[in-house]
């Protein structure tokens, strides 16, 4: 093919909805159950780094350990590290817009994790912020167990 062919190419720009399937893994799993079943954070820890990932994972990320047996009780409760505000609305959105999407790092856990945070204006979140998750009696498996993170009143 010829430099110039590409330029010559018909293109047609669309959207595509795919149904799929998702298997969460016996990690993944054991988490989302453990949610919904006693609403309750676990994470894994690393025997040689020592470091606890929230989300858990099979595998430690620095020294690739096996951990996915090393459970770990984690907080409800932890600090907002990074956000962002969504502010373009979808259907495939979780929230209605605006809504903030935080990076919250746990207490007790070495990485952070993403989830919506409501409770606060979108335009007076700041990183630092305490919050706590707030669990929903939802049925179908996700980490929307958890409905939001709140902040914490001090």
């Amino acid at each position: 093919m010829q430099k110039d062919d590409f330029s010559k190419s018909y293109v047609v720009e669309g959207k595509l909805a795919l149904p799929y399937t998702y298997f969460a893994g016996r990690v993944g799993s054991t988490f989302l159950t453990t949610l919904r079943d006693q609403k309750k954070i676990m994470g894994v820890q690393c025997n040689q780094c020592e470091k606890i990932f929230v989300p858990p994972r099979q595998t430690c990320e620095r020294c690739l350990s096996d951990i996915r047996d090393n459970w770990v009780p984690i907080e409800n409760s932890g600090e907002v590290v990074n956000f962002t505000v969504v502010r373009e609305q979808d259907k495939h959105l979780p929230r209605k817009t605006p809504y903030i999407l935080g990076l919250i790092k746990l207490d007790g856990a070495d990485t952070p994790m993403v989830h919506i945070i409501d409770g606060i204006d979108p335009e007076k979140i700041t990183e630092g912020v305490r919050v706590r998750a707030v669990y929903t009696n939802e049925s179908d498996p996700s980490i929307l167990y958890i409905d939001h993170f709140e902040p914490i009143s001090s």
